[in-house]
């Protein structure tokens, strides 16, 4: 049945394998068509992230990346100190508490300091400023401020970055002394000098970082959604110099506001910036500038694989942000430079932040800082630096597969959608199919995120594939509607309505175009119908009304049995069993149809004897091979029927019946299949006419189990008899079938093995083999 399954797919796929590309072409063209103008960017964000979640997440903390987080616990603290309070102020808060944190995380050992914030206002008291700018340059912490773009920011100069920083300040400006000279509980700063003066050249030279991008592509542009330009709104000029560098903390989101991608560099048409965590690396990797080549991220002697375009590349998150990083409050490091300006032990441990790159920045959802993200839709805004910074220290970035890629995969999924569904044609698969395309592409998203931190659309193919589904399913409905009312009507009368509708229901169509496959053919005939017939050569009508009666009465039991009618011959009887519809039982059945013929006619016969109408005894051929079936004619008139060998000896097969005089032959391939559910008798064994190769020929007696006593001995007699014949000791046969001849007159293949072994005995045959020629 397997085997004839997979035939029938390739068969369907070899008729309507045009119609599947064509499906699959249209699909994956719609789709793509889709992708390019954004009509699906919605639902491949949502597959996206949820991939990302699902198989990304999870990854635990990081070990190069600290956070010291401005919370809600650090905000109500230090607002409750009254020290606190007269040195710092609430939020924001002055430039003297940052210094006080550059001198804790320096002499815990940071490796070096994000702050995820801007500090583009200058201080009320400027001194604050320029301690804090004193506190960086002596404590040496490499320390990174963030700056933003503004559309009513101004252009900065042209940096130069081969001439040296042109700085100046006014004269006898007195040098700050150290912040922490001072006790830590008293918090006085030294009396603030001028603020520093500087020149245009000097200011764009600290913002602006050298950048490029290979293959002639622009970086792209700082400009907001109605492409209005955008410049840095420059820092306060006292952190110019001793901030060691700045760089862009624009918010990056996509259209539905989260936060999945980053760009690395920017250009505002004069001069090239950076985003702050590369500002950051670039001076920790001593890169001088930053390189995009194609798919490849630059910086000093490391590279990374990003994307080659200006949506930016995504990141690899790994999880929230409180799973991914250990979170410090900012108002632990600042009880902890309390404790070492005091000489005590400090609380966070030595270990906190030796070694490790610390990002700054608030968590508090007061600060107006809440991001979304594909783990959550209220996460800090310092989530994305903080990945960033650790994705560069020692992780790999999500690159887009390359667009061939895509449409490789989404025309692989149209095609297999289009193929599966016409070429199986069953119903539960095409329920189930759109929700196995939809999982598998998802797992196959999740799997290429977290093996090969590859991102494959989802989104296109799905549609592609869904697409391909549904005109699937109306091809099939279209074309199994105009095969289902064919069959129909061709079958209707030749089977029984049951097994047409089954054969229907179970999609087991034929192919009408011709196949070749093993059946059973049935061929039945009356004995002498031509003198039958002349019995009724002044009344027509009447033979007519007895040959109806016949055939319904062999075709009736022939139909109980799953038999196709194929066709009538005058008072012949032609029916195919296992075509049109598959039936691995076939020669079984045609076995009960004949026994059921056979009873049929029998009953008939005693009728028509009581009504004074001729006998309609009744020969029977059944023979199983591998026949040609499908429909056959002309275009004027065709009809479903068989051609082959096979039907060819299941007719010789019921004339032979008169020569062995008995009722029902069977050829060997029927016995074979059939021989545990029959009783037969081996006949002979012949050799049909054209053919040089001899078969044994049986007569079906019963079912199995269903044979009287007496003709089970008469058959033991014949084959007895039959062994003696063909060692051509035919006086001893004779004997045999005298002996059973006289206990059972009735039985023909008796008395034909008799009439034949008499006939050898007064002629012997020259060159006896024991097989007799069946003439046509």
């Amino acid at each position: 049945m397997a085997g004839e399954t997979w035939k029938l797919l390739q068969e369907r796929w070899r008729h309507h394998r045009l119609p599947m590309l064509g499906i699959a072409l249209v699909a994956t063209l719609i789709a793509l068509a889709c992708e390019l103008t954004g009509s699906l960017e919605v639902p491949e964000h949502i597959a996206y992230d949820e991939a990302l979640v699902r198989f990304t997440g999870g990854r635990g903390p990081s070990e190069q990346v600290v956070v010291v987080a401005i919370d809600q616990h650090s905000i109500d603290a230090i607002s409750q100190d009254a020290q606190f309070q007269v040195n710092f102020g609430n939020w924001p808060y002055t430039r003297t508490l940052w210094a006080r944190i550059a001198q804790e995380l320096k002499a815990a050992g940071a490796r070096a300091v994000l702050f995820d914030a801007v500090m583009d206002e200058r201080a009320s008291d400027e001194s604050a400023d320029l301690g804090f700018a004193q506190v960086l340059r002596e404590t040496g912490l490499p320390f990174y401020v963030g700056m933003v773009s503004s559309g009513s920011a101004k252009p900065l100069a042209r940096a130069d970055f081969q001439a040296p920083v042109p700085l100046t300040a006014p004269e006898a400006a007195p040098t700050p002394e150290p912040p922490g000279d001072t006790f830590p509980e008293e918090f006085e700063d030294a009396p603030a000098p001028a603020t520093p003066v500087l020149t245009p050249e000097a200011l764009a030279r600290a913002l602006a970082f050298p950048a490029s991008r290979t293959e002639g592509k622009a970086l792209p542009r700082l400009q907001d959604g109605s492409r209005t330009p955008r410049y840095p709104v420059p820092p306060t000029p006292a952190l110019v110099g001793a901030v060691n560098g700045f760089g862009l903390v624009d918010m990056e989101a996509d259209g539905d506001g989260s936060m999945r991608r980053t760009r690395f560099a920017y250009t505002d048409g004069i001069n090239t910036y950076v985003t702050l965590p590369v500002r950051m690396m670039a001076d920790l990797l001593g890169a001088k500038q930053v390189t995009l080549s194609g798919r490849t991220l630059r910086l000093g002697e490391r590279t990374w694989r990003v994307d080659d375009d200006e949506d930016g590349t995504a990141l690899d998150y790994g999880g929230p942000l409180q799973e991914r990083f250990k979170l410090v409050s900012l108002v632990d490091v600042l009880n902890d430079w309390v404790r070492r300006s005091q000489g005590k032990k400090v609380d966070l441990g030595e270990a906190t932040f030796k070694g490790r790159v610390v990002v700054i920045g608030g968590t508090a959802v007061g600060l107006n800082d809440i991001k979304a993200t594909p783990f959550s839709s209220t996460q800090p805004g310092l989530v994305k630096q903080a990945t960033v910074v650790d994705t560069l220290l020692s992780g790999t970035f999500i690159t887009r597969a390359p667009l061939g890629v895509d449409l490789g995969l989404t025309f692989l999924v149209a095609l297999v959608s289009a193929v599966l569904l016409m070429t199986a044609r069953w119903t539960p698969l095409e329920v189930a199919w759109p929700v196995v395309l939809v999982v598998g592409l998802h797992v196959l998203t999740g799997v290429l995120l977290k093996t090969s931190h590859t991102h494959v659309l989802m989104a296109m193919p799905a549609l592609a594939g869904v697409g391909a589904s549904v005109a699937a399913l109306a091809f099939n409905h279209l074309v199994a509607n105009r095969e289902t009312q064919f069959i129909r009507q061709a079958f209707h009368r030749f089977m029984e309505p049951k097994l047409v509708e089954q054969m229907i229901r179970s999609r087991q169509l034929p192919r009408l175009d011709g196949e070749n496959k093993e059946i059973t053919a049935f061929f039945s005939d009356i004995r002498g119908f031509s003198t039958f017939s002349e019995r009724f050569k002044e009344d027509p009508r009447q033979l007519v009304r007895i040959l109806n009666t016949y055939l319904t009465a062999v075709s009736g039991a022939l139909l109980r049995e799953g038999g196709c009618l194929d066709k009538y011959i005058g008072d012949a009887v032609v029916c195919l069993f296992g075509a049109p519809m598959a039936q691995e039982d076939h020669a079984v059945r045609a076995c009960r149809g004949a026994l059921a013929a056979k009873a049929a006619v029998e009953a008939l016969r005693e009728d028509f004897r009581k009504k004074g109408f001729p006998d309609v005894y009744t020969r029977i051929g059944v023979n199983s091979a591998v026949n040609f079936v499908g429909n056959f004619g002309s275009d004027q008139l065709f009809s479903y029927t068989a051609i082959g060998d096979g039907m060819n000896l299941a007719a010789r097969l019921e004339g032979a019946n008169k020569a062995y005089g008995s009722v029902i032959m069977i050829g060997p391939r029927t016995y074979e299949l059939a021989r545990e559910h029959i009783e037969v008798r081996e006949l002979d064994r012949v050799r049909v006419a054209g053919k040089t190769e001899a078969v044994t020929v049986y007569e079906l007696l019963a079912l199995k189990g269903q044979l009287d006593a007496a003709t089970r001995h008469t058959v033991a007699r014949y084959h007895e008899a039959l062994g003696l014949y063909r060692e051509a000791r035919f006086a001893e046969a004779a004997a045999v079938l005298e002996a059973e001849a006289a206990r059972s007159p009735e039985d023909g293949p008796t008395g034909k093995l008799l009439e034949r072994c008499r006939e050898y005995l007064a002629s012997p045959p020259e060159n006896f083999d024991g097989v007799a020629n069946l003439e046509k």
